[in-house]
């Protein structure tokens, strides 16, 4: 029963990339989580102002938009491993302005919106690339096992990176935490040189609008797909609380546990990855996308009614399990039933649903936490979440009715990559 339950390493062992890449991710990952924390906190020192927080999310927008648009294109179009090279290294010099910055004997406050605009359009242009590169390198039905792989990296980093980065700002300094950033993309840098080449597929068009419209085009054929983009967009918008944690430890005379509650969401993430071997057995994807993403929403909301901060954190626990279980699921479907040559731009629209709810989300709740207060802004949000859940799910048969198992596009790429197998088992042979 205990095996059954524990994650299924098989992308583990047979793709030596995949290693390199989870391990790189799992180091550059802890690192940014520090400075996940330590921004807003900087700014909430700098400014006193839930609205200034919230308004990271609006200076992240545009490039998010724009970026991951063309990122789709450039990721389908260049080298995947040279697009993730480049970016990261862009990353580690953004950490470096942050820790300037933090040194100064007055650190200014626009540098901060700076780079968390620039260090957006660096994420957009990484992720496609990083998300196109995930089928190359593990089998078809392995898929769902490597969801939950990757999601176990995430979150490992998402529990240790705030919970320390909350010791490291209170205890020694803003400086330290984005020191430590900057030395994790070092890190990482050095595994990602040694994963091999992955040029442009022979079907992949050259970066254009055209290009990234032919993707659109795709998406807006596909609809459960559209489900999957519309679930994850409202969940973030709606329900995502973290502008406006710093300012909840406070209504909660609880300074010392704002760690924690950045943590806590990953945390929750984490029981699900370590818990995650029944995923790979799941195949009504589309259903459990949107039960979860209810259940994180019904959870936001109790944590906003709360006023003990020991519940506050289990209810956030609970709801970041709750968002991963819809992840790991939304990430199978997408993996499983997307052709190579349009994988990058239809991961650039993907990374747009599951990155701007969350910057939106920030604008909401930080707005709403400043006209309203703090609690009525997660509380409602979560609510709302919910209710649109059981709107979509009346509105989307056939992201309700998704079966790994029948699914046309699941079972055409299924055999694609079969025959690939055999030709290259073939050629090797030969």
């Amino acid at each position: 029963m205990t095996r059954a339950l524990l994650p299924d390493l098989s992308p583990w062992k047979a793709s030596a990339d995949f290693r390199r890449l989870w391990k790189s991710g799992l180091i550059s990952g802890f690192g940014s989580f520090l400075t996940f924390v330590a921004l807003p906190v900087q700014l909430k020192d700098l400014t006193g102002s839930a609205a200034a927080v919230g308004a990271v999310g609006a200076v992240e927008l545009l490039p998010l938009i724009v970026c991951g648009l063309y990122g789709g294109a450039l990721a389908d179009a260049l080298d995947k491993r040279g697009l993730i090279l480049w970016t990261e290294a862009g990353q580690g010099l953004l950490s470096a302005a942050l820790l300037l910055n933090a040194l100064l004997p007055h650190p200014a406050v626009w540098p901060l919106y700076a780079v968390a605009a620039l260090s957006s359009a660096l994420v957009s242009v990484q992720r496609p690339a990083l998300d196109s590169l995930w089928p190359r390198i593990v089998a078809h039905d392995d898929m769902p096992a490597a969801a939950s792989l990757n999601s176990l990296r995430w979150t490992v980093g998402g529990v240790a990176g705030p919970a320390v980065a909350g010791v490291v700002v209170a205890y020694a300094g803003l400086g330290w935490a984005y020191a430590a950033d900057l030395l994790t993309f070092a890190v990482s840098l050095a595994y990602v040189v040694r994963i091999a080449p992955s040029p442009a597929s022979e079907e992949a068009a050259k970066p254009s609008l055209g290009a990234v419209a032919e993707g659109a085009r795709y998406a807006w054929g596909r609809k459960e797909l559209l489900g999957t983009y519309a679930v994850d967009l409202a969940a973030m918008f709606l329900a995502m609380p973290m502008a406006v944690l710093p300012f909840l430890a406070d209504e909660l005379h609880a300074d010392w546990a704002l760690g924690l509650m950045y943590a806590a969401l990953p945390a929750g993430a984490l029981l699900v990855s370590l818990t995650s071997g029944w995923t790979s057995r799941v195949h009504r994807h589309g259903l459990m996308v949107v039960l979860a993403a209810a259940g994180w929403g019904l959870a936001v909301a109790a944590a906003g009614v709360c006023g003990n901060v020991w519940l506050v954190l289990l209810l956030l626990t609970v709801g970041g399990g709750f968002d991963m279980v819809s992840g790991v699921f939304r990430a199978a479907m997408w993996n499983q039933t997307i052709p190579d040559e349009l994988r990058g731009r239809l991961a650039g629209i993907e990374l747009l649903s599951y990155s701007v709810g969350p910057q939106l989300g920030q604008v909401r709740a930080g707005g709403l936490a400043a006209w309203a207060g703090v609690r009525t802004s997660v509380w409602s949000g979560g609510l709302a979440c919910a209710g649109v859940m059981g709107l979509l799910a009346l509105c989307l048969p056939g992201l309700m009715t998704y079966d790994a198992r029948t699914n046309e596009h699941a079972v055409r790429m299924r055999r694609r990559r079969t025959a690939a197998a055999e030709t290259t088992t073939a050629e090797t042979v030969g």
